[in-house]
């Protein structure tokens, strides 16, 4: 059973979160940020993921805090979900074109959490939601699931750069998560 569960409540978010490898690309996400949303849906759906978002947050402040904890969440959620890492696949990559945009990562779910986040966007914001807060996303996630990531894009369209990214990490995410029948951790330490 490779899912998880997570809820988190602070004073400026709630967000309760289920993530299941094993799933098919569904998702049922509610995060008063329509474009987050379609982002996640996104993410799961390319990914084969099962993913559920509730999540509320002080979108009167600006939407920092939610993005930033949705990502924290996932990424808790993920670490749980991989466990030791035992049977999985660890590297992984992907390239995803959206008309003229174009996102590449690379990711190493090894226990180490960093990210490379190389690229630009053309406006301030894009669906509401100011467009330096993707790579704050990724971060939370990455570091709290502890998942090494590379992203690299480029485009016209902001709509289409984010939605490339999403989609890209999660098929290189469905691949480095992947059992590939071998028994161990897949590292010379014998452990992530």
């Amino acid at each position: 059973m490779r899912q998880s569960s997570i809820q988190r409540e602070t004073k400026e978010t709630k967000i309760d979160l289920t993530l299941d490898l094993e799933g098919e690309g569904e998702s049922r996400i509610e995060t008063g940020l329509p474009f987050l949303d379609h982002m996640l849906a996104s993410f799961a759906k390319h990914g084969g993921f099962a993913l559920r978002v509730d999540a509320e947050g002080d979108l009167e402040v600006d939407a920092h805090h939610l993005v930033e904890d949705v990502g924290i969440v996932l990424g808790a959620a993920l670490k749980e979900a991989v466990g030791d890492g035992a049977g999985i696949t660890r590297f992984a990559d992907a390239s995803i074109p959206m008309d003229e945009a174009l996102a590449t990562v690379a990711l190493d779910v090894g226990g180490r959490g960093y990210l490379v986040f190389m690229g630009s966007f053309n406006s301030p914001a894009v669906g509401g939601i100011d467009t330096t807060l993707f790579e704050h996303f990724f971060y939370s996630l990455c570091t709290q699931a502890g998942v090494t990531a590379h992203v690299r894009f480029y485009g016209r369209n902001d709509h289409h750069i984010a939605e490339a990214i999403y989609k890209a990490f999660g098929v290189a995410l469905r691949k480095a998560v992947a059992r590939d029948g071998r028994q161990g951790v897949p590292s010379t330490k014998g452990t992530l």
